[in-house]
């Protein structure tokens, strides 16, 4: 990865590149093709990616396999091999980041009023959003899941709930841009809502994705455009997927250490990684982290981008630094 000019949700820049973009998994998912001809036959592989991934990992989907294992409690349950292999990711993430990004955090999603898909829970309808107070809830712990790899079994006590937001979308780009890939020949790149990965050779210069920090303000603000050629590009932000509970504004993303909307110290971390998988846990766990984030991705070697609220922003690893002059990239 390097960077071509100057700022947090992550897309790919406009161009002349073949491109589609769809609604998918509560978000926009957007693919591009180094061949034009390639484009018809990687939308509907991707399509098909991302509705096998929604049947497995769903919490809201009351016929996924993921209600199914939750509906459960203290019982093994046999799973796909595509459940298992996101299930064993979200155990990885929890035990490489100490429990920061942990999948047993279904229930204090659920009490911060995330209890369906989020353009309900947005709209502050007679279940969540504007009603109700804040409590908080003690996370189980990734250690508390069973999980049998060889033979596609899980197992949840009571009192678990899991979720796989954290690292399911990253996973389906993973897996969605590898499939194209290998099945039309060219350079692919997903973005499904921030979580970017390309497979193949990349376009001369790159892929390039802008890197926003506010949305809203997109074209007032200063952008960076960084040129990503292998592996992926995650965009983690306690300034989206964000609700009224009772008298606050909660997010997404949760501290397992109180059960509560993790403190917004980042408004966004965007983290380049090997894969979409590895950059999307580093910028999830370091929103939970916090000030401790900086010293964690430098000492993963890991290039990331992390802003403060008021813009302040710090660097990580060889993430390309802005010009002071121009503002650009280095």
């Amino acid at each position: 990865m390097r960077a071509d000019s100057s700022v947090g949700a992550a897309g790919p820049s406009a161009g002349a590149t073949p491109q589609v973009s769809f609604r998918a998994l509560g978000t926009t998912a957007s693919l591009l093709v180094d061949c034009p001809a390639a484009l018809e036959r990687g939308r509907a592989l991707l399509e098909e990616e991302l509705a096998a991934i929604d049947l497995a990992c769903s919490r809201f989907r009351p016929d996924s396999e993921l209600t199914r294992v939750n509906h459960a409690p203290g019982r093994p349950v046999r799973i796909s091999a595509l459940l298992t292999q996101a299930l064993a990711v979200a155990l990885e993430a929890a035990a490489a980041t100490d429990g920061d990004v942990d999948p047993t955090c279904g229930g204090a999603l659920i009490d911060l009023g995330y209890d369906r898909d989020f353009a309900a829970v947005a709209s502050g309808d007679a279940r969540g959003g504007k009603h109700g107070v804040v409590t908080a809830r003690a996370i189980p712990g990734w250690r508390k899941v069973e999980l049998d790899r060889r033979e596609n079994l899980v197992r949840v006590p009571s009192g678990v709930v899991l979720d796989l937001g954290a690292t399911a979308k990253a996973l389906a780009a993973d897996r969605a841009a590898a499939r194209i890939h290998a099945a039309v020949g060219c350079g692919v790149l997903v973005n499904l809502g921030g979580d970017i990965a390309v497979a193949g050779q990349a376009p001369d210069g790159g892929w390039r994705v802008r890197v926003i920090d506010d949305e809203d303000a997109a074209g007032r603000v200063p952008q960076q455009a960084v040129a990503v050629t292998v592996g992926g590009l995650a965009t983690s932000s306690t300034g989206v997927r964000v609700w009224r509970r009772g008298p606050e504004n909660v997010h997404h993303i949760v501290s397992p250490a109180t059960g509560r909307s993790a403190e917004p110290y980042w408004q966004t971390v965007t983290v380049a990684g090997d894969t979409c998988v590895a950059a999307n846990i580093a910028s999830t766990a370091a929103i939970v982290r916090g000030p401790g984030a900086v010293a964690w991705l430098e000492a993963l070697g890991m290039p990331a981008r992390l802003v403060r609220p008021d813009g302040a922003t710090t660097y990580t690893g060889p993430w390309p630094r802005p010009d002071a002059a121009t503002g650009n990239g280095s």
